[in-house]
């Protein structure tokens, strides 16, 4: 690796990566988990160089190991430039769990190089290891009559690149309401099946029908992936009509997640919006939703397809106009990357038959143009139609426009839409990413059985 940036010189760099399997129950994060707790630093031998032994390495490495399948390490870090300051300030801010340094504690140990070592939060007392302190419930550092606030810390770490990349914007004074659309509704198709089928359409930049397919098939359903042959005008055309063949022989059509085209020219979706608007396809579509009581939904780059097609709102691929809704650049003015929280606003919906108005949901969002935009009246009027289904919501649960809970600025908080008779569904967050094993250190519900409630539909 090499190269230069301004003023800035790289030298040639080798980087080796080493991994390994484990049990997933068996892995932890750094981050601190409960208060009282104890707090060590294992450190290697050294050798006459003043370089870590590798066999003392060896030693430490196997006795945490053990001490982790033992349940009595809860988290561990390894120190860097920092030392292991730097490392209790990290693993204190992830769960703003804080530490009541040992008295005996000398500070120099604090910032010195400890190359091999692990900071650990253990349950028990550890031999073998310096004592750093106890993990309290407060979010400090402290020690005897010395009170650090890491909130102070914590402002001053976020604001190191906020010139270059600014994150705390300037707050709004928009209100956001809470909506709660609480009309009792039930879903049913006309068209029974047992196992309905879901037809996966892949663009150039789709990125998330694996996830998709696999969520379909643990629901059980039939999950087709159908991808676009763009090499030629005469393959689009022949992917064209047998796209309308395949609509016909499924139940539901599902745009997943990507950067269709690019995101280019200037703005995303296009391309999966030309595609559904020919006519053979719009034919098609029209026939699945109003004649044979078919779904659709598209999440991420599939919403911002539905958006620009009028899918959602209005039920029908239209002719929009600039009166209807809108996903533009997220007000940060970059792309957002996090787990959000969710709160559903609406249930009515084949897609969310089991959910319940008020229930909250962690979703993955990955994106850059997710900003719902929507005139004061049509929000109000998607409100009172129960079309709003989720909003961005802070820890307390209230729909907010704080760009820490709310990525994108969306009007009213706005995460998902649906059609006036809830069978076509819109969301910015991936629902389909979730999974055995998934965002082990962070809590909260993810699965909203999107796509069991849809196979329940056909039922």
């Amino acid at each position: 690796m090499s190269g230069s940036f301004e003023d800035l010189h790289v030298p040639p760099t080798l980087v080796s990566f080493a991994c390994t399997t484990e049990n997933i129950d068996s892995v932890i994060s750094p981050e601190f988990k409960e208060a009282e707790n104890f707090v060590y630093l294992l450190k290697p031998e050294e050798n006459e160089n003043g370089l870590p032994d590798c066999a003392s390495i060896r030693k430490n490495i196997a006795k945490v190991h053990k001490l982790i399948h033992q349940g009595i390490i809860k988290a561990a870090w390894t120190p860097g430039m920092g030392g292991a300051a730097e490392a209790l300030i990290k693993m204190i801010i992830g769960n703003r769990i804080g530490i009541d340094l040992d008295y005996d504690l000398n500070e120099e140990e604090l910032f010195a190089y400890h190359y091999g070592a692990f900071v650990l939060e253990t349950t028990e007392e550890l031999s073998g290891a310096l004592l750093l302190g106890r993990t309290c419930s407060d979010f400090v550092i402290s020690k005897q009559d010395i009170l650090i606030d890491m909130l102070d810390i914590l402002d001053l770490y976020e604001k190191k690149l906020e010139s270059v990349y600014p994150c705390n914007l300037e707050k709004t004074d928009r209100m956001i309401n809470t909506v709660s659309y609480r009309k009792p509704a039930e879903f049913a198709s006309a068209v029974k099946i047992a196992k309905p089928k879901a037809l996966i359409p892949v663009f150039p930049g789709t990125n998330c029908e694996y996830d998709t397919a696999k969520a379909f098939e643990r629901a059980g359903a039939e999950s087709e992936i159908f991808v676009l042959n763009n090499l030629s005008p005469a393959a689009v055309a022949k992917s064209v009509e047998v796209f309308a063949e395949k609509i016909k022989e499924s139940q539901m059509i599902f745009i997943p997640g990507g950067f269709s085209g690019g995101d280019e020219p200037d703005g995303s979706g296009k391309l999966i919006t030309a595609f559904f608007r020919n006519p053979e396809i719009k034919e098609a579509v029209t026939q699945l939703l109003e004649e044979r009581d078919g779904l659709m939904a598209g999440i991420c780059n599939g919403f911002q397809a539905l958006i620009k097609l009028g899918l959602v709102p209005y039920g029908k691929i239209i002719d929009t106009d600039e009166t209807c809704p809108t996903l533009t650049y997220n007000r940060i003015g970059r792309h957002q990357s996090k787990l959000v929280r969710t709160r559903i606003a609406s249930n009515k919906s084949p897609w969310l038959m089991n959910t319940e108005v008020g229930e909250i949901y962690t979703v993955p969002i990955s994106h850059g143009e997710g900003r719902f935009i929507a005139g004061t009246q049509l929000l109000q009027n998607l409100a009172d139609n129960g079309q709003i289904i989720t909003q961005y919501v802070d820890l307390s649960s209230n729909p907010t426009d704080k760009i820490q809970y709310n990525p994108n600025g969306s009007d009213w908080a706005v995460e998902g839409l649906i059609s006036p008779d809830g069978r076509v569904l819109g969301k910015m967050g991936h629902s389909e990413r979730i999974g055995s094993g998934l965002y082990r250190n962070v809590p909260g519900r993810f699965d909203m059985q999107m796509f069991e409630s849809a196979v329940r539909y056909f039922k």
